[in-house]
């Protein structure tokens, strides 16, 4: 007798929306912000074993490793969301947290039937990446299942590199083989299945977490400032600016000529300030310092 396995918790029926198609528009919207509320405390008791993994990538980041996402529909779309943001946020190379999604970039704003049952897939995903024991692998399935994030996963082990599953699903937990899961339960969604609501919430959470601490972490950020920013546009040409007059107290034409100088680079204009030298000094005592601006500056602060 073939023994039925037990569902996931995603895959669940909410009781608490099992009526939901006969509430007025108000009511549905109101029960589902009550269940979105649930994401951040799960994630929150998850807490120990996220700044484990913030630890594993900041290690593998200074012996010049890179860290992946990896996964199938909105998993796969949330994981390449955080890894593009990173470049402009923290001044940091593409190369560095890249995002693979199950059926390639197509995927991104289509759905591609099939690609996340496809385990030749993700394990060709990681030969294609050429992921080594240098590299930390993040797998990313909200109901724990996909074949693609799992072939993923095992191919990176053989790799060598670092392991991370993060899932809602605790069954998913016990059996999948990594060396850190992140497992916010946020319970059966409010339409049975839809893991692009409260897992998705929680998932992106998590992410947000991962690389925000790790480069905090790394020195690309100086108190709460970017101060390793990619002025890439408008607004964020205005936030280096500001940034420059916060940090060495000039005012802004002062610090305009000053960001002109250090070839925009936020960083090394307040080093160029703080210890009177020009861009190669500053440049000098950044590489001296690791890239650190507290330590840059911190003994003429």
């Amino acid at each position: 007798m073939k023994i039925k396995k037990p569902l996931p918790t995603t895959e669940k029926s909410n009781p608490g929306s099992k009526n939901i198609d006969c509430l007025s528009t108000l009511q549905i919207v109101k029960l589902i912000n009550a269940e979105d509320t649930l994401a951040a405390p799960a994630v929150g008791r998850q807490n120990k074993k996220i700044a484990a993994a913030v630890d594993m990538i900041v290690e593998h980041f200074r012996n010049d490793g890179r860290l992946f996402y990896i996964g199938a529909g909105t998993s796969g779309r949330l994981g390449v969301l955080d890894a593009s943001e990173c470049p402009p946020t923290f001044g940091v190379s593409p190369n560095l947290v890249q995002g693979i999604i199950a059926g390639g970039k197509r995927a991104l704003v289509r759905a591609v039937e099939g690609a996340e049952d496809k385990e030749r897939d993700g394990v060709l995903a990681i030969n294609k990446h050429k992921i080594s024991a240098k590299d930390v692998v993040v797998g990313i399935a909200a109901c724990g299942v996909t074949p693609f994030v799992q072939a993923a996963l095992k191919q990176a082990a053989k790799k060598g590199a670092g392991t991370i599953l993060v899932t809602c699903s605790r069954r998913a937990a016990a059996y999948i083989p990594v060396e850190i899961v992140i497992n916010p339960m946020v319970g059966p969604e409010i339409i049975t299945g839809s893991t692009r609501m409260k897992a998705g919430t929680a998932t992106k959470l998590v992410l947000n977490m991962l690389t925000t601490t790790a480069m905090i972490k790394t020195g690309k950020v100086y108190g709460n400032l970017m101060v390793d920013l990619r002025a890439t546009n408008n607004k964020l040409r205005d936030r280096s600016l500001r940034i420059v007059c916060q940090m060495t107290g000039l005012a802004r034409p002062k610090a305009a000529k000053l960001l002109r100088d250090a070839n925009g680079r936020v960083k090394a204009a307040i080093v160029m300030h703080i210890r009177k030298t020009d861009l190669r000094g500053a440049d000098k005592i950044l590489n001296q310092s690791g890239q650190s601006l507290r330590k840059a500056i911190g003994s003429i602060e």
